[in-house]
């Protein structure tokens, strides 16, 4: 039988150790700031006549090509975007983008955009009609070298982080992340702080994304603009309130063909004025959140983990 201690080191495939939040290093943000509020537009390019790979459909609706959803993706580089900077500059938001890579070669001028506000990047792969699961070791690693050179010629940027493209991964994906030279994944949403996860070799972590405060999730199911403010604030009093404690992150996730819509696009300025309106709010982005636990506390969380999992 496998011993106790085998259980509690070999969680989540062995890929993350267990940490309760109540028994785990302090974390102190930047000025004593309680949430680390970072924004994460998802700014997109499916194929209109993707290659099905046998394992995920990317329209499963009907047989290519799909006019009516991949026009409704569209809409957001066409107008939803350039709807979506308004409030975003409006409130001084850096951001984050989790970016298909195609986007900087198809959209110049939403590259130049966004290059002129010194926004930040993960991966969120090459187009979000191809899916890393049913890529060989070889094909993976090609394509993480293909990110980092496509982002660094476009913008200058050194690629720090990926969301997997629709989310998808394969059990390797941390190590060859790690292996390329990135430093944060964002696929796992298991925490509400940055927390280790196990490589082969190098170092990565998790920075909390979010499937709850995330226009992707709310309004496909068709939840109105009130609802959406409502969860927003919700999840930012309570991580606020935490966060006099020990530090928080909250992640508001935003796609420019959902939030950019006429009718909802108020739901963002709203959300952006509340947070923004408190004090102790570290306005961020997964770089710069990445970059700070790494240098003050991946140490601190790695030897308490294996200190606990030996005293088990």
């Amino acid at each position: 039988m496998t011993g106790e201690k085998d259980i509690r080191s070999g969680l989540i495939s062995g890929r993350v150790d267990y940490l309760p939040m109540v028994n785990r290093p302090i974390i102190k943000w930047p000025n004593g700031e309680r949430v680390a509020f970072w924004v994460s537009p998802n700014v997109e390019h499916y194929e209109y006549l993707p290659q099905y790979d046998g394992i995920r459909d990317p329209w499963p609706r009907m047989l290519y090509p799909d006019a009516r959803d991949y026009a409704y993706s569209d809409y957001g580089n066409r107008v939803g975007f350039w709807r979506m900077l308004e409030p975003l500059d409006r409130h001084n938001i850096r951001c984050t983008v989790s970016l298909n890579m195609a986007v900087l070669e198809h959209y110049p001028e939403i590259a130049k955009a966004m290059v002129a506000r010194n926004w930040d990047f993960m991966s969120h792969g090459i187009y979000n009609t191809r899916y890393l699961n049913s890529y060989s070791e070889e094909e993976e690693r090609a394509f993480y070298y293909d990110n980092i050179s496509t982002l660094r010629k476009h913008t200058g940027k050194t690629l720090k982080g990926m969301l997997g493209p629709a989310i998808s991964g394969s059990f390797r994906t941390p190590d060859l992340m790690a292996e390329a030279g990135l430093i944060y994944h964002t696929d796992w949403m298991h925490d509400d702080q940055p927390v280790p996860i196990n490589v082969r070799e190098g170092k990565l972590i998790s920075v909390p994304y979010s499937v709850e405060t995330n226009d992707g999730i709310i309004f496909r199911k068709h939840a109105d603009n009130d609802y959406f403010v409502k969860v927003c604030k919700s999840q930012f009093d309570q991580l606020y309130k935490e966060g006099e404690k020990s530090g928080r992150v909250m992640c508001l996730a935003i796609h420019p063909f959902l939030v950019g819509q006429p009718h909802r696009i108020e739901a963002l300025e709203k959300v952006l004025e509340y947070v923004m309106g408190h004090d102790g709010v570290w306005q961020t982005t997964a770089d710069e959140i990445a970059d700070y636990y790494m240098v003050n506390y991946y140490d601190e969380f790695k030897n308490y983990a294996m200190n606990i999992i030996g005293g088990v």
